[in-house]
């Protein structure tokens, strides 16, 4: 029996938890996050997407059929069309325009891993590359789901980031996330104990530096 998705987040489970149910995202859920860290976090996240746009040219780049073509496509666009066309509208009701983003400095936490996304798509192929975006596109999702699932979850009105909440609950990017997970599962049930193992630490560094992305925010680090 061949692998999956959930044998990746099973692999490094501490971690896993850890990005999924951070203080970042529980102070979120609560409508208790200091805004000041929020914004901060709001300005990397911009320059976080571009790269992460730059990723899915790559893999269109890497694709070898016409499937893994479009499939790039499409994630490409869900990044342009999707999650930065809100994520622009949303930062705008903050305060702040887009090109005070476009002029924004990267943080060292938005350095870290956009370029290890990008290196380890350069270095490695299609599948490399997939699972180095993957705590990203599926772990928001996720993100979403088990803020709602919590009893301190603030919706609504009372809670100033109930916008990103639903960003990303809603049916476009949930649509994303599970058409990345099938592609996922897809060709994961077909590689060896050896290559899962070497796949395995690309999602657990992945993952790890989406808990430092949290942790920037949180603590408004340059």
């Amino acid at each position: 029996m061949g692998y999956r998705f959930s044998d990746l987040t099973d692999a490094c489970q501490t971690d896993w938890r850890a990005y999924l149910e951070h203080d970042f995202v529980r102070a979120l859920g609560a409508g208790s996050l200091d805004e000041g860290a929020f914004r901060h976090y709001l300005q990397q996240d911009y320059l976080f997407l571009v790269h992460f746009s730059r990723a899915y040219a790559l893999a269109a780049y890497k694709s070898h059929t016409l499937a893994e073509l479009r499939h790039a496509f499409e994630g490409l666009k869900t990044i342009l069309d999707v999650e930065l066309d809100l994520h622009v509208g949303y930062c705008r009701e903050w305060g702040i325009g887009e090109d005070d983003l476009a002029a924004l400095p990267e943080a060292r936490a938005t350095l870290a891993y956009t370029r290890y996304v990008l290196d380890t798509g350069s270095r490695g192929d299609l599948l490399d590359l997939h699972v180095a975006l993957a705590p990203c596109l599926i772990g928001y999702g996720e993100i979403a789901a088990w803020l709602n699932a919590q009893p301190f979850t603030v919706r609504g009105a009372a809670n100033p980031f109930e916008a990103w909440i639903a960003m990303y609950e809603g049916d476009a990017f949930q649509a994303a996330m599970h058409d990345e997970r099938a592609w996922l599962d897809a060709r994961l049930a077909e590689v060896t104990p050896e290559r899962f193992a070497r796949l395995a630490t690309i999602f657990r560094d992945a993952t790890r530096l989406e808990i430092d992305f949290w942790q920037m925010g949180l603590d408004r680090a340059d």
